[in-house]
């Protein structure tokens, strides 16, 4: 169902009220003195034995601070006429476009993460935008990733370490989304799919599909969602949702009646139709890409030349890994390459130190390899191949939102293009198989921006940015570029705005190695690491995992104390911890120099 709201009404609505006292308030003086001036004309008269006079002394005494208030209250009509002004977006503003993916990594032809993968239309865009090689999320697990982009707040500054929704949160609920700044500066903001967990339709002037359809279609027994029946045990035992993966046919032919066994539609149960590869019901990443093609045409013929904020977030490749069949037989299982990986790699870390043996990440990799009889290869693979073919049509429809946005060059000129994930994923490299580690594979994220193009120069050039940064400077972007004016808080228990423009890196003419002067930002990118042991419950700053990466390096900090240092340019999968070697102290202590200002105020004790 699409919510609609009227745009005037969201954005005036608070203003309305000042001028609606203003209004009543001079009602009232007029009526006073109407009053005043006909008790001069009439006598008094008697009434239950006293005499009344209409001498109105307190009104008199009133209007002798008529000029005040009046000037008082002619200042409320002039600030909410400027408020008005201000919040009526200029119609060169421009629009933005942002694409949002769950749990991608840097496997896509421009970033090189993996060699086989196929994402031409995700390489296209890039073809036409600066790239940032060196991109990190903040927080490597969805819930937290999504509120510190959408905030712009800093999950050490949020004390967002655990799986608290963001309108829950005892800080960032007095933080304003990226969207709601958009809304109060007169864009129109509309959006569907995994965008943060729990859409709020307020922040959306329109939105389009059933957010809990997002993860589907799964397996429905009759019972319990559950996995494929080709998944072996016991790594189909983990669930529906992330022990599971394979092609659609897999699962057989499902009527799309209510009830029945078969596909189903995510959480709801809601019926799903699959007779064959051409005769089925849409993913819900299909419905999200053809809900935004609609809605270009849509605002392309429209006569108001309101800018417009739209938000698509496609939910692949999260699992479950499944993809119509066609993708998967893009990557035939007997020439799919595995990424590098050494064995005993993870014995030089302190990750097991520091997390729980029984946890995701390595639980899920023990279980994937045992269900193929310890063959290791080929449970990598079966899995890896599930991962690229849910990349691919990932970026189909990240083609079509695309193609459908240039097929209307009157909204495509002005329009500004982000395409980001939340994280990335960890693909067995140190046995471990799931996001939220500390190392490259879970910490780094494509990010793509395309600035709106200019009148005399129709391609933006294909260029890279090596300098890391993260998610959280997102918000402060598209701030600078849509010169957005107010407050990023509803009030100042909220948290501080973390991150910094990248508009100097994506206008340098140097793009490349280094960062220019008038880049403001930190040195590297930081990470924290949550804790599936506690939950988040831990709120000491100074107890969280951290994981650093600047242009040459990685830096990890347990909360421990424990660490690790990593050489990129020696050591580009992060091998061997080099943290203890004499010659890396001065670069260790360095790093951590800069990790303890980032973290600033927000430490509660020394690390």
């Amino acid at each position: 169902m699409v919510l609609k709201f009227h745009t005037s009404l969201m954005i005036n609505m608070a203003y309305s009220k000042v001028l609606l006292l203003s209004m009543i308030f001079w009602a009232t003086l007029l009526l006073a003195n109407l009053i005043w001036v006909l008790s001069k004309l009439v006598k008094p008269f008697k009434l239950n034995d006293r005499y009344i006079k209409f001498t109105m002394q307190p009104i008199i005494g009133l209007t002798m601070k008529n000029l005040v208030l009046g000037a008082l209250t002619l200042a409320l009509f002039i600030t909410n006429a400027q408020a008005e002004k201000m919040h009526q977006a200029d119609s060169t503003a421009p629009n933005i476009l942002l694409i949002m993916v769950d749990d991608l990594n840097d496997y896509q032809g421009v970033f090189g993460g993996h060699p086989q993968v196929k994402t031409p239309n995700i390489d296209k865009l890039a073809a036409s935008a600066v790239r940032f090689t060196n991109m990190q999320t903040n927080t490597p697990v969805c819930q937290p990733s999504r509120n510190s982009l959408f905030t712009g707040v800093y999950p050490h500054d949020s004390g967002d370490f655990g799986w608290t929704a963001k309108y829950k949160h005892p800080v960032l609920k007095h933080n304003k989304t990226i969207m709601e700044l958009f809304n109060e500066n007169g864009y129109f903001t509309l959006g569907t799919g995994k965008l943060m967990h729990g859409n709020k339709t307020p922040e959306w002037q329109e939105w389009g599909n059933e957010v809990k359809h997002n993860y589907g279609p799964t397996i429905f027994d009759g019972k319990n969602l559950t996995a494929t029946k080709n998944v072996p045990a016991p790594f189909r035992n983990i669930g529906a949702i992330d022990g599971s993966f394979g092609r659609l046919s897999e699962g057989g032919v499902s009527l799309g009646k209510k009830g029945e066994a078969g596909w189903v539609m995510g959480w709801t149960k809601a019926p799903f139709r699959y007779l064959s590869e051409n005769d089925r019901d849409l993913l819900p990443d299909e419905a999200h890409a053809k809900w935004a093609e609609e809605k270009f045409t849509e605002l392309a013929n429209k006569t108001s030349k309101q800018p417009f904020f739209m938000g698509v977030g496609f939910v692949r490749p999260h699992t479950p890994l499944y993809a119509p069949d066609r993708f998967f037989d893009m990557y035939p299982l007997e020439s799919i390459t595995l990424t590098p990986w050494m064995k005993n790699d993870v014995d030089d870390t302190h990750f097991k130190e520091n997390f729980p043996e029984n946890g995701k990440g390595l639980k899920y990799y023990r279980e994937l390899v045992a269900s193929y009889d310890g063959d290791r290869e080929k449970a990598m693979k079966v899995f890896l191949q599930a991962y690229l073919a849910c990349i691919t049509f990932m970026d189909e429809q990240v083609g079509k939102v695309i193609d459908a946005l240039e097929s209307h060059p009157s909204l495509n000129k002005n329009t500004i293009i982000v395409f980001t994930s939340d994280h990335g994923w960890q693909m067995g490299e140190k046995n471990y198989l799931f996001k939220n580690s500390p190392w490259e594979e879970s910490a780094h994220i494509p990010l793509i921006i395309r600035p709106v193009i200019s009148a005399t120069n129709n391609k933006v050039s294909n260029t890279s940015v090596e300098h890391p940064v993260s998610l959280i400077d997102i918000f402060p972007t598209l701030v600078d570029y849509a010169n957005l004016k107010g407050d990023h808080r509803n009030n100042d228990k909220g948290g501080r705005l973390g991150g910094f423009s990248l508009r100097p890196l994506l206008e340098s003419k140097n793009s490349g190695e280094s960062a220019p002067q008038s880049w403001q930002g930190p040195n590297g990118a930081l990470t924290v690491v949550g804790n599936y042991a506690n939950s988040g419950k831990e709120k000491s700053v100074a107890k969280q995992n951290y994981s650093y990466r600047t242009k040459d390096f990685r830096y990890i900090r347990y909360s421990d104390g424990q660490e690790e240092l990593y050489n990129h340019k020696k050591d580009p999968y992060e091998w061997k911890n080099i943290a203890k070697q004499k010659e890396y102290q001065t670069i260790v202590k360095q790093l951590k120099r800069e990790v303890t200002a980032i973290l600033g105020a927000c430490i509660d004790s020394a690390l």
